[in-house]
């Protein structure tokens, strides 16, 4: 029996047939006849000098040695799969796959997407909300943006701003509960997908910024800030809001920010890239786009003060 590798081809039948468990299957898969890959499956078993399968009367199935074949082979094409896609992403310079959370892709994302696809007609941009952790060798990922304190071990990793929160509400909330103090009776909702952050950034951090007790009764609580921020743009309550979720809102009238205090975070989003791809046209087009964009309404917040959690 040789150590000599078979033919890659044969290989691939075989792997075809152990994850079928069906000849006819596999060869519609690979889009060869039935004999065909039959003919490659026994040149295989003549290569290593033993059965792979056992032929049954209207079924296969594995003999020892296919059973200990099938696994290296299955991973050993799911990993060549891997590295021809990323080969080709080598080579690409036109398009671009970015994968953010949901309630960014919505409130702070989507709406500004015509600018850079306007300034990059050249770019292919394919958006992915989902708050899935994305391999992005695995995945076909070039970009993730995403929130937390992060560990970003193996990627290039930009933070962005500091991230804060502060009151908003429609200009009529804003009018019959003008002080904190008021604030307190307001109907409040509760942003829950920022329950992770310690130290916590919630209603009782923010009022404690400024030297009120609060303890929280009820409230509409929400999984998703964009969620949170759409409810409190009709209306139902005053959302704590973190400034990506709200500048849209506060821009176009539909909510305000009375209070001028904010509560900082050590949590922030990150521009997430591979390093060995981090300069690849589209990924640094996208980058220096992603930062301009936020630099542009910086100066909406120079009159507000802002106290970090960690200091309350």
């Amino acid at each position: 029996m040789s150590d000599r590798l078979p033919p890659l081809t044969a290989l691939r039948a075989f792997d075809a047939a152990a994850r079928h468990m069906s000849f006819a299957r596999a060869a519609e898969e690979l889009n060869v006849t039935p004999a065909a890959l039959s003919f490659q499956i026994k040149s295989l078993e003549e290569h290593l000098g033993a059965p792979l399968f056992r032929r049954l009367n209207r079924a296969v199935e594995l003999t020892e040695a296919g059973q200990a074949l099938a696994p290296g082979a299955e991973d050993g094409f799911r990993a060549l799969s891997v590295a021809w896609q990323q080969a080709r992403r080598v080579l690409d310079t036109t398009s671009l796959t970015v994968t953010a959370g949901p309630a960014l892709t919505a409130k702070w994302l989507a709406p500004r997407l015509y600018e850079f696809a306007r300034a990059h007609p050249e770019i292919d941009l394919r958006l992915s909300a989902g708050l899935r952790m994305m391999d992005l060798r695995r995945d076909g990922v070039d970009v993730a943006i995403r929130f937390g304190y992060g560990s970003d071990q193996g990627l290039a990793s930009y933070p962005a701003r500091a991230e804060w929160l502060t009151p908003v509400m429609t200009p009529d909330l804003a009018a019959r509960y003008p002080t904190p103090e008021a604030l307190r009776r307001a109907p409040l909702i509760y942003d829950d997908s920022i329950s992770f952050l310690s130290p916590a950034c919630d209603w009782p951090t923010w009022f404690r910024a400024q030297g009120l007790e609060f303890t929280p009764g009820s409230g509409i609580h929400f999984s998703n800030a964009d969620h949170a921020i759409d409810a409190a743009c009709t209306g139902v309550g005053v959302a704590l809001g973190r400034r990506p979720m709200i500048i849209k809102d506060v821009m176009e009238g539909r909510l305000v920010a009375p209070f001028k205090l904010a509560i900082e975070t050590e949590a922030r989003f990150r521009f997430l890239c591979l390093p060995e791809a981090e300069e690849r046209p589209q990924i640094k087009a996208f980058r220096e786009w992603f930062f301009a964009e936020i630099e542009k309404t910086a100066h909406m917040w120079d009159d507000f003060e802002i106290i970090p959690v960690k200091d309350l």
